[in-house]
């Protein structure tokens, strides 16, 4: 599927998508990620701005505009990497590797950017998780291989609640 910059107009969409991908959670207990509200629109517009927000397209679309987006990316520099932020698959359209597609498209700017490594964090025990990152080319980091923004946003991380689950930072060398 194709993957291009995710357009201004576009942002409800990731929206929406963000909470269809988030039902999975209540089916293994985790009922309150399921209900967790996806970024506003105005945090969505900041990464669209700042042209870190990708999505991956279904097909050309109908008439003249782009395809419908079917997954997103949202990325931020941190310590010199990039950082994901999001990748979300709609859930109708999940398991054909639109997310590894994703997580290459980022991986290959930033080598032409000449970033070292994505970096993410994610919960260790969900299927679709930790486990799907490793399989994409990423590494648990322990504690002390954390950088400093790493640690920033793994404390907002622990404020907002998300701690309630085994939690940690993976990264992924370019």
């Amino acid at each position: 599927m194709p993957i291009r910059a995710a357009h201004m107009d576009e942002l409800t969409a990731l929206q929406d998508i963000e909470r269809a991908a988030g039902i999975c959670f209540r089916d293994i207990g985790m009922a309150e990620i399921a209900d967790d509200e996806p970024l506003t629109l105005d945090e969505l517009g900041r990464y669209q701005r700042a042209a870190m927000a990708w999505v991956s397209v279904d097909g050309p679309g109908v008439g003249p505009g782009p395809g419908a987006p079917v997954a997103y990316l949202i990325a931020d520099r941190v310590d010199g990497n990039f950082h994901v932020e999001q990748v979300s698959v709609h859930p109708e359209r999940a398991r054909r590797g639109i997310g590894r597609s994703l997580l290459e498209h980022l991986a290959g700017l930033a080598a032409r950017e000449g970033a070292p490594a994505l970096t993410l964090t994610t919960f260790t025990e969900v299927p679709w998780n930790a486990p799907y990152y490793a399989r994409c080319g990423f590494r648990l980091l322990d504690e002390g291989a954390l950088t400093p923004g790493l640690r920033e946003i793994r404390a907002r991380e622990s404020e907002h609640g998300l701690d309630r689950w085994p939690r940690a930072c993976m990264r992924r060398e370019v």
